[in-house]
């Protein structure tokens, strides 16, 4: 296992989540008239699903988090037939996507590299939708969503749909997604952080600025994990295209503990549920995000001693 710290300095960085290594590592696989599959969002925004591309012109469509549980349907079904047909295939997702897909195929293929994130869990796509036609309601109809919006910074990423911006300690979803009410089950207790398949792991180099100021740049540093001989190779191909430093391994674990701890399972989260199906948007947030006012005025007095410091 290699891990290091990295970054594509390229305006592409711009619209990825954190240093752009996704995109460059797309762009290899279909060079070689390889095939990339990865998730994007649904026509509607109400969702997100797998979608298979090969003109470089589509991978923006893969390019950026999106806090939601994809749809599969068919996608390791028409995985197996790229790699029989002998194309080299890139599939990427969460630990478990990746493993399933493995679990899927059954037999190893030396045409498939896997690349998964560090993940902190799945949100509910239920939850999602709610929250989106909530925002339609008051704002019409959603074109463009953006999980990871760098406008003011990459450590200080918001939610951006169409025009509106909301930073994320500010935004509804991203709060119940970071305070874990709205995960699956299965990520209070992930299999897959302890038995991982993925040739390379791609997260946000928290931390960064201990390990290499200079890489700092507030634009976004990936850490890349390569598992793999086929990983290694891989990233390899791609380093000269790429401002790259050897890190240790517990750098990465500092500051995202997430590559090997699930998060806990908070006491309201059954509760949550309950009212997710029964509430109206606006009473969901009040109870588990907003809160009385004085607790909405001590977090807002919070933010701004923080940002004057």
């Amino acid at each position: 296992m290699n891990v290091y710290a990295a970054y594509f300095d390229d305006p592409i960085r711009l619209g990825s989540s954190s240093g752009g290594i996704f995109s460059v590592l797309c762009d290899l696989i279909l060079d070689q008239d390889g095939v990339v599959y990865g998730v994007a969002m649904t026509e509607d925004n109400y969702g997100a699903e797998y979608h298979r591309v090969v003109k470089k012109s589509e991978i923006y469509r893969l390019r950026g988090s999106k806090y939601l549980q994809a749809k599969v349907r068919d996608t390791f079904k028409q995985v197996r037939e790229d790699l029989i047909e002998g194309k080299n295939v890139l599939f990427s997702g969460t630990g478990c996507q990746v493993n399933g897909l493995r679990s899927f195929l059954g037999i190893e293929y030396n045409n498939l590299i896997c690349v998964d994130v560090i993940c902190h869990g799945v949100p509910s796509p239920k939850l999602w939708k709610k929250y989106i036609v909530h925002q339609e309601k008051k704002y019409g109809k959603v074109g463009v969503v953006t999980f990871r919006d760098k406008e003011y910074g990459w450590a200080d990423f918001g939610v951006r749909i169409d025009q509106l911006y909301v930073p994320k300690d500010d935004d509804v979803f991203m709060q119940m997604f970071l305070r874990d009410h709205c995960l699956r089950p299965s990520c209070y207790k992930c299999h897959a952080k302890r038995n991982k398949n993925a040739d390379i792991t791609l997260a946000d180099f928290w931390g960064i600025e201990e390990v290499d100021p200079e890489m700092n740049d507030g634009l976004g540093v990936s850490a890349v994990i390569t598992r793999t001989d086929a990983g290694n190779a891989l990233f390899d191909n791609v380093k000269d295209k790429l401002v790259w430093k050897r890190v240790s391994y517990d750098d990465i674990l500092k500051h995202n503990p997430s590559e090997y701890i699930s998060v806990d399972r908070p006491s309201q989260r059954d509760t949550f549920f309950i009212d997710m199906d029964a509430m109206p948007f606006e009473r969901l947030k009040n109870k588990y995000i907003e809160g009385p006012l004085w607790k909405r005025s001590a977090r807002k007095l919070k933010r701004m001693v923080k940002k004057i410091v």
